[in-house]
């Protein structure tokens, strides 16, 4: 079937009654990742499911500016997932000092022992298996599953929401519970609708960036 070229706003979301030319919006994003878009961080771009994970649980409720030093010193100490799993509780504590919400550390350590003793040290590689860890939610579920395996899950929050709420004309509020339902799969309308030519991750560089 050949992928329609334009996403249809249901009747009882809409503002206005048009509808957005996919491709052309597609690709000014894509185009605006790749070229205007100059926020570099270390993560970006990587396909450890390890890092992006850990790089994600660190930004949970945390600004960017103060996790990056933290992700680095995480992966100095502890560059791989072993590493993590085998460390004493009191180092990794140590390390995680002035983050707050020590839960996050907590689970952080939960999971990566999970991983390392039920799962002979390999990630999950699917969406559910991932979002069933200890600690990770969906947004951190979607950006492991298209950032490390370019499966076809859209990393999106509230930023995200918003613009794609002004570009389409909807007037759901997406911090309803049918915004909720509806919305979050927005995004990835895009990817399904020009599968053939952008992997899924791609687009959720452009949504993480937002």
């Amino acid at each position: 079937m050949v992928p329609k070229t334009s996403v249809p706003v249901p009747e009882n979301m809409k503002k206005s009654g048009s509808t957005i030319p996919l491709k052309s919006f597609s690709r000014l994003l894509l185009k605006w990742n790749q070229e205007q878009n100059r926020r570099e961080m270390p993560w970006k771009g990587e396909k450890d499911p390890y890092k992006i994970w850990l790089s994600e649980i660190i930004l949970q409720q945390t600004r960017v500016e103060q996790g990056l030093q933290y992700y680095h010193d995480f992966i100095r100490h502890f560059p791989t997932i072993q590493d993590l799993a085998g460390a004493k509780d009191e180092k990794v504590l140590k390390c995680w000092e002035g983050l707050g919400y020590y839960s996050r550390c907590r689970n952080l350590l939960a999971t990566a022992r999970y991983i390392c003793n039920e799962l002979n040290g390999q990630f999950p590689d699917q969406y559910e298996t991932i979002l069933s860890l200890k600690g990770v939610g969906p947004y951190t579920a979607a950006a492991i599953s298209s950032f490390a395996y370019n499966l076809p899950h859209a990393v999106v929050d509230g930023n995200v929401f918003r613009v794609l709420a002004r570009v389409f004309g909807i007037s759901l509020p997406s911090d309803s519970t049918e915004g909720k339902n509806i919305l979050p799969n927005w995004p990835m309308i895009y990817w399904i609708r020009s599968r053939q030519e952008v992997q899924p991750g791609h687009y959720g560089f452009w949504c993480h960036d937002l």
